[in-house]
């Protein structure tokens, strides 16, 4: 078909260890831009840092295409509006907004209130230049998926097309997992085959996303089910939303890595470049390799961030090239 798409990663991936200190922005970009695989770094900086990611964007060709930040309602209104507009001034066309469950004054967010955020930051980022697309992420509204077509159709009712920014790992590592199911009460659902994880099963969730055109942006991080949980330090054990993607060296993962426990994340990235591929409508245009370091992800561990990114990365411009005949970047 000979549509393009990009794959960029985002800021918190470039570094190999979780211990590693934090690279200067210029050896970040620098690191990206040596890899040969990515066509574009996905940050929101601060304020005090956005003329130094424009100086490195321009020096090692890398766009700063995207960004992202978590805000609570009733309180991060104004930084939501911030973070829009430094976007803008970076280039940016889409910011990534987490919204927490969660409001500031206690009470969980309703619906009404995440679609009028929603509306809010839009009319706000077609103003400067950014838009949002609002993340399925644990620990958010979105958590509960059930959730997200039900604010998608109150946006819409309003003549304004929803986006959503898609990370699958976290519907990926759910299933097969009951314990994460009772998260946001979803596992009566789930049992009861309303709500359907697994990719392979026609009605599933992330297909009615997909099929409905609303995937505007999406962070690419592999999950497999049921976790596994990665250890903390301090004993405790993390949610396991993060699987590695090529098979790690002895010593730098804590459980058997099995290849075939990344298809149910892989196939849905099949069905999103499908879509995307088949439908000239697809709002989609860049996908953002997302392997972090935090407790949840790969804290403890130690096999390479970075090294499993660019893996992912080289993948999904195969898969894309698969599944479509197009080019990326």
């Amino acid at each position: 078909m000979g549509r393009d798409l990009e794959i960029g990663i985002t800021g918190s991936g470039i570094r190999h260890l979780p211990t590693d200190p934090e690279l200067s922005i210029e050896d970040m970009f620098r690191m990206v831009a040596e890899s040969g695989v990515y066509d574009y770094v996905d940050k929101t900086p601060p304020e005090a840092q956005v003329d130094e990611y424009l100086r490195c964007s321009e020096q090692f060709g890398l766009p700063v295409r995207a960004g992202g930040w978590y805000y609570t309602l009733g309180r991060d209104e104004a930084k939501l509006c911030e973070n829009l507009e430094i976007g803008a001034r970076l280039g940016s066309i889409v910011h990534n907004v987490q919204i927490a469950t969660g409001h500031a004054d206690g009470h969980v967010a309703t619906n009404e209130e995440v679609a009028e955020a929603y509306l809010a930051a839009t009319e706000h980022g077609e103003s400067v230049g950014c838009l949002p697309a609002f993340e399925v992420h644990v620990n958010m509204w979105s958590e509960d998926f059930r959730r997200v077509l039900q604010v998608a159709d109150l946006v819409e009712a309003r003549g304004v097309p929803f986006r959503l920014t898609l990370d699958h790992s976290h519907v990926v590592f759910k299933i097969d997992n009951p314990t994460e199911q009772e998260v946001q009460d979803m596992r009566p659902a789930v049992e009861s085959g309303e709500l359907i994880l697994d990719p392979f099963t026609p009605g599933n969730v992330c297909d009615a996303w997909i099929q409905r055109g609303i995937v505007a942006h999406c962070h690419a991080r592999a999950a497999a089910p049921g976790g596994p949980p990665n250890p903390r330090a301090d004993g405790s054990f993390g949610r396991g939303i993060q699987y590695p993607f090529i098979r790690p060296e002895p010593g730098q993962w804590h459980a058997e890595w099995d290849a075939a426990k990344l298809e149910p994340w892989k196939e849905v990235m099949r069905h999103l470049f499908d879509y995307h591929a088949r439908e000239t409508s697809s709002p989609l245009l860049q996908v953002s390799t997302e392997f972090i370091p935090f407790d949840d992800y790969g804290d403890g561990s130690t096999y390479s961030i970075f090294e499993h990114s660019v893996a992912c990365a080289t993948w999904l411009r195969a898969a894309w090239g698969e599944r479509s005949g197009g080019t990326m970047g």
